[in-house]
This record gives structure tokens, sequence and C-alpha cells, in this order.
């Protein structure tokens, strides 16, 4: 059974996600502050976090970086803070959603199995199908099939850049990841401003990857935050 932690002070919202949460089959824990919800994932190291960032000792992005510290259990934050500083705060602290108050279960849920299918990806993925497409991660390789078929097929070119951009998103299936954290990740340290360099190469693997760039299906913008590769199994 799937163990999730929601943080939150707003009683209603942590009466309500555990009544959704418990009917679906997962093992609630719950606190109301920060200091509890750390003791709490010491005592029972949750698979999933559920985290509001409003809270009454100490701010959630100060949780996030000590759950980071020892589990990479997924972090969802549910806050009813819009801006968008505060979402790529999350985000570069080591969230891995984050959805707005006030919300729908359903979306929730949605992200929070989004979240579960990305632990231990990175190993049960070397290869990922994309449409007529296989990306081959270990071979570097992308292969474009005739409709239908699996054998044969054209080879797309990428870049090394594009290729090391391409690879962040898909070893990180479902994740929103900032336009910070992939600015270092395939750039590296003082590169934090560059986002030029990643509309760019963004821009160039939808026009190689995606059947209509304009309207991507895998490579997805989330205004104002980042990034997210988002497989075929979740397409709308």
């Amino acid at each position: 059974m799937t163990r999730v932690l929601v943080v939150d002070d707003e009683p209603q919202i942590l009466r309500a996600l555990r009544i959704n949460l418990r009917v679906r089959q997962y093992e609630v824990d719950i606190a109301t502050t920060a200091a509890q919800a750390l003791a709490v994932a010491a005592a029972h190291p949750p698979d999933l976090v559920i985290l509001d960032l409003g809270l009454p000792d100490m701010d959630g992005v100060e949780v996030i970086a000590g759950l980071r510290g020892w589990t990479a259990a997924p972090i969802i934050v549910l806050s009813g803070r819009a801006d968008s500083s505060d979402k790529v705060a999350a985000l570069d602290a080591g969230a891995d959603d984050y959805v707005t108050k006030p919300f729908g279960v359903e979306e929730l849920l949605a992200r929070m199995r989004a979240a579960a299918r990305r632990v231990g990806a990175a190993d049960d993925l070397p290869r990922v199908r994309l449409g007529d497409l296989t990306v081959d991660l270990t071979a570097k390789r992308v292969t474009r099939h005739a409709q239908g078929t699996e054998d044969g097929g054209t080879d797309i070119r990428l870049t090394p850049t594009e290729w090391h951009l391409l690879e962040v998103l898909l070893r990180n299936p479902g994740k929103l990841l900032s336009q910070k954290q992939l600015l270092n990740d395939v750039w590296g340290p003082g590169y934090d401003n560059a986002t030029g360099n990643l509309r760019l190469y963004m821009a160039q693997l939808r026009h190689k990857l995606e059947p209509d760039p304009a309207r991507p299906r895998w490579l997805i913008t989330e205004p104002g935050m980042g990034y997210r590769f988002q497989p075929p199994d979740e397409d709308a």
C-alpha cells in the first residue's frame, strides 16, 4: 500500500484529502506544521508527499529541502500561492510538481500517479516510444519508423546539447523541471539566466520529434515554471 504524507494547516483540506485517499487504498499520514511533517516522515517514510507551502512554523520550501536530504519520494506542492517565483523556488528545492488551490481531486490524483510512475523510470525505460519514434537512451539514437512497423526506419540526428536536454526530460517522466534546473543540468553552472538557450533547443527538439510542434504532445511548457516530458500513456 502506498504511504502518503499530507502536510497542510487547513483542517478541511486535511480531512478531504484523508477521506479521498483512504477510499482509494492509500495509507495516509497527516501533519499540520513543518516540524511535525519532518518528524512524521522520519518515523514513517512516505512513498509520496503532498505539501502546502504556507505552514505556521516554517516555509514549505525548507521542508522540501529537509526531505530531499534523505528521500527521493515524489513531492507535490499544493498551495494557494500562484506567483511563479514561489513555484520556481519549490521546484528548484526539489518538488516534483505544483498544484494551485483551489484544486480538483481528480487532477491531484492524476499528478500523484504520474509522480509515482517516475520513481525508478530511469532504469525501466532505456527505450522510449513516442508515436512512430523510438528513442534509445543507451545508444543515443532516435529512429522514425514507418507507420505500424518496428523494423528499419530513418534516424533523426540530434546535436549533443539536444540529446542532453532530451535525456534529462525523458529520465524524469511526468516531473515538472524548472528552467533553472534544466539550465544547470544541461549547460552547467553560470547559465541560470540563459533562458533563450533553453527556448531555442526546446523548439528544435519539438521541430524534430513532435508531430505538430505548435501543439506538442510530449515536450510540454508549463508557463512561468518550466518544462515536463508527458509520456504517451498520459496524453489527453
